[in-house]
């Protein structure tokens, strides 16, 4: 997939997801470290938003998932404190997730 097909669906879903207007600013790599191993790796895209009552950004990326990772979810996240970053905005995600499969498992 090119970055010409992706930014366009990220910025799809940031739309629908949250209810407003959203314009590409920047790409920004991010390494997340902890305890010494990569717990994740890769581009976050920074959109400036438009018609959200509380935030001015949004983080986003996508992964696949699901059977032979067929699938692909768009992870979105609102800069809204504690978010103030790519970087912050991915610790947010993945704690996010962690205490999702904690409640599954």
């Amino acid at each position: 997939m090119t970055k010409q097909d992706y930014l366009p669906r990220l910025q799809v879903a940031i739309q629908e997801m949250h209810n407003c207007g959203a314009t590409h600013r920047q790409t920004v790599p991010v390494h997340e470290i902890f305890r010494g191993e990569t717990v994740w790796q890769g581009q976050v895209e920074v959109f400036d938003l438009t018609g959200h009552p509380k935030a001015k950004r949004c983080h986003a990326w996508s992964h696949r998932e699901g059977k032979n990772d067929q699938g692909e979810r768009f992870v979105t996240v609102l800069e809204i404190p504690p978010v103030e970053s790519p970087e912050t905005a991915v610790r947010v995600s993945i704690l996010s997730e962690t205490r999702k499969g904690n409640k599954n498992g």
